[in-house]
């Protein structure tokens, strides 16, 4: 009997080119649901480029997008939404003029599908909920990262694109946001995270996927990972991995 589990994000035989450069070449590679999944790689081996494909903001050349088999190669960024499909940005993007509430409100009104969401429950997932009338100039650089995650969750995004995360942030703040990554993906959202910060990585991730020269080497758990001679030679290294 087939199984009834959605399949959740699933790349398949991905190639993009921009011009003579061929930034992606064939890549496959899935991300299960009620799963963390990492998306690692060297500067220039096609991360944000698959981000960019998989959350609708370039076309592919060649290949095909589903998230739990439905095909969503080539839809628009604010098409995304009506599949449960969400990403946040490296840098926070927050609304200057609006509270807390009010950000989660209008995050929530895009989406008419889920209906509106509750400010204070969604607040309270990313542990914003006492700072719902603050604004983001007053919020720390922590809550700021919180918040960018609190607006995806409001438009009802059960599987989440997190792009570079913990960004900017110190090893006691990446401490507290991988704690509320955590949190989230154990209430059942599921996470594609492409980051440079290796241990936060592996800590999170239960499947790890890496790209070099912008093909997949290999894919498999933290551990299987940092063990593959090509991906310690050509990105992590041990020193580097050791510092990481």
């Amino acid at each position: 009997m087939a199984s009834t589990t959605p399949a959740g994000l699933r790349v398949k035989n991905v190639t993009q080119r921009f011009g003579g450069l061929t930034a992606l070449n064939d890549v496959s590679f899935s991300a299960e649901r009620n799963r963390v999944t990492g998306l690692i790689g060297p500067n220039g081996s096609g991360k944000t480029t698959m981000f960019n494909i998989i959350s609708g903001f370039i076309k592919p050349t060649a290949g095909h997008i589903y998230i739990d088999d439905f095909e969503i190669t080539g839809l628009q960024p604010h098409q995304m939404s009506a599949h449960s499909l969400g990403r946040t940005f490296q840098i926070p993007k927050p609304f200057s003029t609006l509270t807390v509430g009010q950000t989660v409100e209008l995050a929530a009104s895009v989406n008419a599908k889920t209906g509106h969401a509750d400010p204070v429950e969604v607040a309270r997932q990313v542990g914003l909920s006492d700072k719902l009338d603050l604004y983001p100039s007053e919020l720390t650089t922590t809550d700021l990262h919180s918040l960018e995650l609190a607006k995806v969750l409001a438009t009802g995004a059960s599987f989440v694109l997190l792009d570079e995360v913990f960004a900017g942030l110190n090893h006691s703040e990446i401490e507290v946001v991988a704690s509320l990554i955590q949190s989230v993906a154990d209430a059942g959202t599921s996470f594609l995270i492409i980051e440079h910060r290796m241990r936060a990585v592996m800590a999170l991730c239960d499947q790890v996927h890496v790209l070099l020269y912008g093909r997949l080497s290999i894919s498999g758990t933290p551990a299987e990972v940092t063990r593959d001679p090509e991906v310690i030679e050509a990105y992590l290294g041990s020193e580097a991995l050791d510092h990481a």
